[in-house]
């Protein structure tokens, strides 16, 4: 979806109704709920049918990585849930966030903390939890109305730079952006490809999906090319034990319309996107060294040029 990149603000995020401005403290209700994935979370409730998830932890890559992953999607215009980066004071909380709450105990200080919510859209699964895997974007077909190759290989080769390395279906969803009232035949007019889990990026890709070298790794990360193979365009992606994503190869296309979009991309708003997901507390590295990082990449894209 079209935005205008110069005039994105990466530091307040997506300005959703129920969204939060940087380092809030937040106080909700801790939820006994059961929530997937392995990275430490916990569902919290902040009203009535308000449960959100809350990533948490020091040492945890998602809860800095998915704030700064979600930001450059959404500022480029891409699909992804929106993440905002807390502090929680959580009534009821348990010793290590699981079991039944704690009523009656003081309120437990959470920091770091990011807080979900979802993009708007209504899912389109064929059961829950139910995604795409990336070689599926091989069917989008704009004479069926879908997007063009270069927006698709724009997604592909973005993933890349992000090192998106958890890149199985279920971190990857499928929405309708038409109200329910307006769908045809019982179809979706608008279906949207979005990315639901970015927080294994800014890392580079490995084969276990470890957190360490995957998540928010400066090393790692500035040291990974783009390119696996300049000449052909094959983007440097190696697939982990559950990715999809593997070396795909990138048209001119879909390499220029990525770069466009990148170049409109100010320093001072990628000093805001490091700075608002908390980077050199993950890192140790300054937000001025993971500007520099991420020029260098973008620098690697603009300066290519591959077969038509």
């Amino acid at each position: 979806m079209p935005t205008n990149v110069a005039s994105m603000d990466l530091r307040a995020g997506p300005r959703d109704p129920g969204g939060f401005a940087p380092d809030t403290l937040v106080s909700c209700d801790y939820v006994d709920k059961r929530l997937g994935g392995h990275s430490p979370k916990f569902s919290c409730s902040l009203g009535e049918h308000d449960d959100v998830k809350v990533k948490y932890g020091r040492t945890n890559g998602e809860v800095y990585a998915e704030v700064a992953a979600t930001r450059l999607l959404w500022a480029l215009g891409f699909g992804a849930d929106h993440m905002y980066p807390v502090r929680i004071e959580c009534r009821g909380c348990p010793a290590g966030f699981r079991g039944p709450p704690q009523h009656g105990h003081p309120p437990v200080i959470v920091a770091p903390a990011a807080i979900e919510r979802k993009m708007p859209g209504r899912a389109i699964q064929t059961h829950e939890g139910s995604g795409w895997g990336w070689p599926e974007l091989d069917l989008v077909d704009e004479r069926a109305g879908g997007a063009p190759r270069a927006h698709v290989d724009a997604l592909r080769l973005l993933a890349v730079v992000l090192q998106h390395t958890d890149s199985k279906p279920e971190q990857q969803r499928l929405v309708c952006l038409t109200p329910a009232d307006k769908d045809e035949n019982g179809t979706c007019p608008q279906p949207f490809m979005i990315l639901d889990d970015v927080g294994l990026t800014f890392g580079h890709a490995n084969r276990f999906n470890r957190d360490a070298p995957g998540s928010v790794n400066f090393q790692e990360w500035s040291d990974t090319p783009v390119w696996s193979d300049p000449k052909r365009c094959v983007a440097n992606m190696s697939k982990s034990m559950t990715g999809t994503l593997d070396h795909p190869v990138i048209s001119e296309g879909g390499r220029k319309f990525l770069a466009d979009l990148l170049a409109q991309l100010s320093d001072a708003q990628l000093h805001d996107l490091f700075d608002v997901a908390r980077f050199e507390l993950r890192s140790g590295h300054r937000s001025d060294e993971w500007v520099e990082a991420f020029k260098r990449k973008r620098s690697e894209i603009l300066n290519q040029t591959c077969p038509m």
